[in-house]
């Protein structure tokens, strides 16, 4: 038997199942699911990094999601967070590195 203990998509009981395979699940409450969306949020930033390809970036953006949902933020309000937050501070495109600030 392998232990797992972290939160999983909501299709993966059913895709083990179908494997032929038995496994058990809990729901979570909501603290304990924010607390499992946060730590997935690092899983997934780890594996985009050690693998930098699209497939793990969408499984990054997925969390994103579950998140965004979990606090009643829907995609329009979060899309324009974002884009206040460029107009204010600008985004990433000038690849701009800083190296020093002085006094």
């Amino acid at each position: 038997m392998r232990v797992y203990n972290k939160l999983v998509r909501d299709r993966i009981p059913d895709i083990i199942a179908a494997s032929g395979k038995r496994c058990a699940v809990r729901v979570l409450g909501d603290e304990e699911y924010l607390l499992s969306l946060n730590q997935k949020l690092g899983e997934e930033v780890e594996e985009y990094r050690a693998n930098p390809g699209v497939e793990e970036l969408a499984d990054l953006v997925e969390v994103v999601h579950a998140i965004l949902e979990f606090k009643g933020i829907t995609l329009e309000q979060f899309e324009q967070i974002r884009r206040e937050k460029r107009e204010v501070r600008g985004g990433f495109s000038r690849r701009l590195f800083l190296l020093h600030v002085s006094d």
